[in-house]
C-alpha cells in the first residue's frame, strides 16, 4: 500500500510517499480501507520530532481515518468486513489502509461523506473528554474557546453552544471572527487588535466565564486565570505557545479554580472504546439532525500530505484539513 512516511523530523517537505506492507488486523482490530484521513496539529507535532507516536503504535502519522472495513480480527463481533466506519487512531491513517481496535470504530452517521466523516473523531473526541468530562461545561455557562477556526475550535463552538452554553472564542483576523459567530459564538474576539482579558470581562460584567478551552498555552495559561469565574475550570489540551509557564497560585485559591488538561493519543484502547460510546450517544444525535457538522477547510491527494501541513501551519484554514488517498 501508499503511506507517508516522515524521513527524517523537519518541515512538511519530510514527509514522503512510500510502499508499506499492507496491515493485517490483530485479535481485536479491524483493517479499513480508507476512504479519507484527517490532518491535525499532532501530526505535524510528530513530523517535528515533539510527539512520538506510543508505544506499538505505527510510525506512520495520522490520527483519525474513514473507509469501509475490510477485515476483522477473530474477537471481533462487533463489525464486519463492508462496514463503513470512521476511527480514532495513535497512529497509521496516512496510508490507503489503517488498522484500529474495533473498540475506537464508529459507524459513519446517516448523509455523512467519508471527507466529514474522518474530520470528526480527533477533534470531537478531544472536545468531549475536555470540554464535557474534564471541564464539566452544562447548560447555562459561560465557555471561552482559543483557537475558535481550528478544528478543535469549530467543533467546541457547535458543541457548546447545542448544550446551551453561551460561547467566546478567539480568532486572528475579522474573517474567522465571523466564522465563528456563524457556528454560534455570542462573542468572537480578534486576538490580534483586542485583549481578550477585557472583552470577557466586560462581556461578563466583571464576572469572567465558566470554562475555558485552550490549545496555546504559554502566556495565555495567566491571562486565562484572570478570565475565569467563581469555580471556573482551564482545560488545557495543548502548548503551541510554550509549555512551561509561571502563574500566581493566589486567584485560583480565592476562586476555586481547577486548572486541568488531557492528552488523547496515549489512552488506552479501553479508555477509548468507552470515550467512542459516549460520544455516540451524546453527539451522533446532532450530528444526524445536522445541528452540529464538522467543517472542511479543504482536502489534498494523501501524497499531497507536505502541502496539506503547509496549510495547516500556515493557520489560514477554517475548519479540518483532510487528505483523500
Amino acid at each position: 500500500m501508499i503511506a507517508i512516511e516522515i524521513s527524517q523530523p523537519g518541515g512538511p517537505d519530510v514527509l514522503r510517499a512510500a510502499i508499506r506492507p499492507t496491515p493485517q488486523p490483530g485479535n481485536d482490530d479491524v483493517v479499513i480501507r480508507v476512504e479519507a484521513a484527517g490532518v491535525n496539529r499532532p501530526d505535524a507535532m510528530q513530523r517535528l520530532g515533539r510527539y512520538p507516536p506510543p508505544a506499538g503504535a505505527s510510525d506512520i502519522p495520522g490520527l483519525e481515518v474513514a473507509g469501509e472495513i475490510v477485515s476483522t480480527g477473530p474477537a471481533v463481533r462487533t463489525w464486519r468486513a463492508g462496514d463503513r466506519v470512521c476511527a480514532l487512531v495513535a497512529g497509521g491513517g496516512y496510508a490507503e489502509y489503517c488498522a484500529v481496535p474495533a473498540v475506537q470504530c464508529l459507524a459513519i452517521p446517516e448523509g455523512l461523506d467519508a471527507v466529514h466523516a474522518a474530520a470528526i473523531p480527533e477533534t470531537f473526541f478531544t472536545v468531549w473528554a475536555n470540554l464535557f468530562q474534564r471541564g464539566s461545561l452544562r447548560a447555562g455557562e459561560r465557555v471561552l474557546v482559543h483557537g475558535g477556526t481550528s478544528g478543535i475550535g469549530t467543533t467546541a463552538i457547535q458543541l457548546a453552544r447545542a448544550f446551551e452554553a453561551t460561547v467566546f472564542a478567539t480568532a486572528g483576523s475579522d474573517e474567522k471572527c465571523e466564522a465563528c459567530r456563524r457556528l454560534g459564538a455570542a462573542v468572537a474576539i480578534n486576538y490580534r487588535d483586542d485583549d481578550f482579558v477585557a472583552v470577557v470581562k466586560r462581556e461578563t460584567g466583571g464576572s469572567g466565564v465558566d470554562v475555558i478551552l485552550d490549545i496555546i498555552g504559554g502566556e495565555y495559561v495567566a491571562r486565562n486565570i484572570e478570565c475565569l469565574a467563581m469555580n471556573g475550570r482551564l482545560v488545557q489540551i495543548g502548548a503551541q505557545g510554550g509549555a512551561l509557564v509561571s502563574i500566581s497560585l493566589t486567584p485560583i485559591l480565592q476562586r476555586r479554580l481547577t486548572v486541568t488538561g488531557s492528552t488523547l493519543r496515549a489512552r488506552s484502547p479501553a479508555e477509548k472504546g468507552a470515550l467512542a460510546l459516549e460520544v455516540e450517544r451524546n453527539v451522533w444525535p446532532l450530528i444526524r439532525s445536522g445541528r452540529v457538522a464538522p467543517i472542511i477547510d479543504r482536502t489534498y491527494p494523501l501524497t499531497q500530505a507536505a502541502e496539506a501541513h503547509r496549510r495547516l501551519e500556515s493557520s489560514a484554514h477554517i475548519g479540518k484539513i483532510v487528505l483523500v488517498p
